[in-house]
């Protein structure tokens, strides 16, 4: 299943990510910080949802609020309540 999110308070656009089975099979971020984007996105495939969410939850970018990572454990929770698990 694929989904999309659209992000708050940072850089990027939007994300979309690929689950299977609770795996992350792929993350593309539309727009941000190029290789840090990729290397999160690189880094979270192959991982379960809770560890991803685990892991990228309360990351700040400078003094924002929150940061790409913490946006896509923010979309991997959302994801988690609409399917109800």
């Amino acid at each position: 299943m694929e989904i999309s999110y659209k992000t708050k308070g940072v850089c990027s656009r939007g994300i979309r990510v690929e689950i299977e089975d609770g795996i992350i099979k792929s993350v593309v971020f539309d727009g941000g910080c190029s290789g840090n984007t990729q290397g999160v996105a690189a880094l979270a495939k192959g991982m379960r949802i809770d560890e991803v969410i685990d892991r990228l939850s309360g990351i700040r970018c400078g003094f924002k609020s929150t940061s790409c990572p913490a946006q896509l454990a923010q979309a991997l929770k959302e994801y988690k309540t609409v399917k109800g698990e």
